[in-house]
């Protein structure tokens, strides 16, 4: 009797929560939903995700990691419905392509008014 008391304290505390693992590449996105044991942590739900077998360029090595957006180590403790995501390097800063693109903007503007004259 004493073994089926343990047993079921074991049963109630090992849960699981549904968390998701999102990964984007400019022409395709991806969100997997997986349940996962309580307690698990960021690298182990990547790991069984299934996301690093179907994207081989990912490394957890080199790939920063958030939840919901923001920045976290692998070994974080997850919560029911989180959101991991795994970050791709940037090909261009943001900062410097809006700044690019306002230049651009401004010469279109005094070319515009240069042919109205």
């Amino acid at each position: 009797m004493l073994f089926v008391n343990v047993h079921k304290k074991f049963m109630e505390t090992n849960q699981t929560i549904t968390i998701e693992v999102a990964y984007a590449l400019p022409n395709e996105q991806v969100i997997l939903s997986i349940d996962v044991d309580d307690g698990c942590i960021v690298e182990d739900a990547i790991k069984r995700s299934g996301i690093l077998e179907r994207f081989p360029q990912i490394d957890l090595a080199k790939n920063k990691v958030g939840i919901f957006g923001k920045m976290c180590k692998l070994n974080v403790k997850l919560n029911h419905k989180d959101r991991i995501e795994i970050y791709r390097k940037l090909i261009a800063d943001p900062k410097e392509s809006r700044r690019q693109k306002a230049e651009l903007e401004k010469k279109k503007k005094v070319a515009d008014k240069a042919k109205d004259k």
